[in-house]
Order: C-alpha cells, then sequence, then structure tokens
C-alpha cells in the first residue's frame, strides 16, 4: 500500500477532472437539484460509516467503501443500482481489498438489517430488501466499473507524516483525521490526490483550533490554489450541515432518486 502512488491506477485514472464528473452526472441533475444530489450522498456515506463501524471495522476500510461508492457514480447514474444494495456492496469489497477479512455474506445481510431498522428508520419504512445472491452480483458491477483498480491511497498517512513534522500535537492530529473523515462526504476523494486533502484538512483543523502555522505551510512544496479549493468543499459542507436536518427531509429526497428498472421481491 505504500508504493508509488504517482504510478498508481488512483493517480492514473481516478483523480477525475470536475467538468467529466459534471459531465457524467447531468442525468442525475436533471431530476435532483445539485445540493439534493450531495446530500443523498451525504446520507450514504453516513450508512457506509454506521454499517462499518457495525461491522467493526477499521476506519480505512470504511473510507475505501465511500471511494469505491463515489468512484461507481461518478460513472453511472443512480438509476443504475440502488445506493443501498451499492453501499453494503462497497463494503464487502472493501474489507477484502484492505485485507481486514472476508466478512460472511450472512453477517453482512443481518448486520444491514439491523441498521436499517435500528439506524435508518427516519429514511426507510421497510425492511432491508436484499439478500446475498443481490451483493455477490452487485459485487461483479462495482469491479467492472471500477476496472479492478482497487487500490485506493488515503489522507490518513500523509497526514499522519505531515503532524508528525509539526511536532507532537495530539489534539491538532485528532481534529484533523475527524476533518478527512468528513471530507468524504464530499467529492475531494475524486477530484484531488490524498497528500493535497491532508493538508487541506490539516489547514482547516488549524484554524478551528486556532494554530498560527503559517510559516510552515509556507514552507510545503505544493499547489496552494488546490489546498484552497480542498478547504472550501469541505467548509461548504460544514456550513450545509448547519441548516439541513438529514432525519426530516432524507425520505422526500430518496423517494426522488431515479431507480433502476428492476426491484428485488420484497
Amino acid at each position: 500500500m505504500a508504493g508509488n502512488f504517482w504510478q498508481s491506477s488512483h493517480y492514473q485514472q481516478w483523480v477525475l477532472d470536475k467538468q467529466d464528473l459534471v459531465r457524467e452526472r447531468s442525468h442525475d441533475l436533471g431530476i435532483l437539484t445539485d445540493d439534493e444530489y450531495q446530500k443523498i450522498f451525504i446520507f450514504f456515506s453516513n450508512f457506509i460509516q454506521i454499517l462499518g463501524e457495525q461491522l467493526k471495522l477499521r476506519q480505512q476500510v470504511i473510507a475505501t467503501a465511500t471511494v469505491y461508492f463515489k468512484r461507481f457514480y461518478a460513472r453511472n447514474s443512480l438509476k443504475c443500482i440502488d445506493p443501498l444494495l451499492l453501499a453494503p456492496t462497497c463494503v464487502f469489497l472493501a474489507s477484502k481489498v484492505e485485507e481486514f477479512g472476508v466478512i460472511s455474506n450472512s453477517r453482512l445481510i443481518s448486520t444491514c438489517q439491523t441498521v436499517v431498522k435500528n439506524k435508518f428508520s427516519y429514511a426507510y419504512t421497510q425492511e432491508f430488501p436484499y439478500r446475498s445472491n443481490h451483493i455477490l452480483e452487485c459485487e461483479f458491477y462495482l469491479l467492472e466499473n471500477l476496472d479492478c483498480c482497487l487500490i485506493v491511497y488515503q489522507p490518513y498517512r500523509p497526514l499522519l507524516q505531515l503532524v508528525q513534522d509539526i511536532g507532537h500535537e495530539d489534539q491538532l492530529l485528532a481534529l484533523a483525521w475527524r476533518v478527512v473523515n468528513d471530507s468524504l462526504r464530499t467529492d475531494v476523494c475524486l477530484l484531488y490526490p490524498p497528500y493535497q486533502i491532508a493538508i487541506g484538512c490539516l489547514q482547516i483543523a488549524c484554524v478551528i483550533l486556532q494554530k498560527d502555522l503559517k510559516s510552515w505551510f509556507a514552507e510545503l512544496n505544493v499547489d496552494i490554489e488546490k489546498i484552497q479549493e480542498i478547504a472550501r468543499y469541505v467548509i461548504s459542507l460544514f456550513e450545509m450541515w448547519k441548516t439541513y436536518d438529514e432525519k426530516k427531509d432524507i425520505q422526500a429526497l430518496l423517494a426522488k432518486i431515479p431507480k433502476p428498472k428492476t426491484q428485488p421481491s420484497r
């Protein structure tokens, strides 16, 4: 995993252009506003996070699953596969790729059922409708669409190295780590290399903690404009969270999602 990022499929195939991303989403954005589209993806990022935590997965596995989810819909409409099916499929695949160990099908399905019933009853009135055969079939579609590019470089490792360079800063690391987790609810993981995301999130953490590290940041050999763009994505997410009541709004948003042609029998 510590191989060369610049030679990886992540860099060569999966650092996307903003214009391409907008073009690929044009079908869905004809039905949903940009704001609604982002809120739906925040919801499913939260779903993956909670499912991963219930399965006792490491954050790295959860982050990789979230990136797979975003990559799939970066090239496909929401109507191709129900996000409620793709989300656990991404968790299933990421746990194998990140060498966490295979989650048994029955445990995955029963955990999905529990999570939908106990944590997301405000979004879904019926029980989780999919079974293990749906997950396994969906995994083939996911692998094909990811073009088997399964190694995902995350911002956590460069973040650790950056904070180490600053000095012993436990509070700064803890907050920046949380900001990196929050950044998974934006498009930055599709648009920027992970070391830039780490720097952008670190900058936000410094502002929140009122730490003046301007001279340290000035010595970094990075494109500061890109860092500012990343910070803007994350700050606009924080701004949205101030007024967005997911529990109240999400059912109506999920109902607006363009649906796959066939639904499983319940």
